[in-house]
């Protein structure tokens, strides 16, 4: 058995898989903040709109589509006054073997993500 992701792990594991399907998409960013409870993670660019992005590593059997609303209005309120649209990535990751179990170092995992999801007013 090997060693369970930390909590900081999983973060990381969750930005690079937000990250890179905003990379693909042709986002460019203009901050990156890879500690889990300062908001937001990502702060991009695109087609000259700045968007601000919340990333959370979801373990089994949260839904990672479901969000914090009060967190998630904070940082509309906060992203308004830069003129930016806000989304929440939520990126569960789950044990291959059991999901029940913490996803371990260099064994697979299962992701399920489903891309960004955007907060309008609440």
């Amino acid at each position: 058995m090997g060693k369970p992701l930390t909590e900081q792990e999983l973060h990381n594991l969750a930005m690079n898989i937000v990250g890179r399907e905003l990379e693909a998409e042709g986002f460019e960013f203009m901050g990156v903040n890879s500690k889990p409870k300062k908001n937001p993670q990502f702060v991009c660019l695109k087609e000259k709109e700045l968007h601000f992005i919340v990333v959370r590593s979801v373990s089994y059997p949260e839904d990672p589509t479901k969000y914090n609303r009060s967190l998630m209005q904070k940082m509309k309120d906060h992203a308004s006054k830069h003129e930016a649209r806000t989304y929440y990535a939520g990126v569960g990751l789950y044990n291959a073997t059991n999901q029940e179990l913490p996803v371990y170092l260099n064994e697979e995992y299962i992701v399920q993500y489903h891309g960004l999801i955007e907060i309008s007013n609440a």
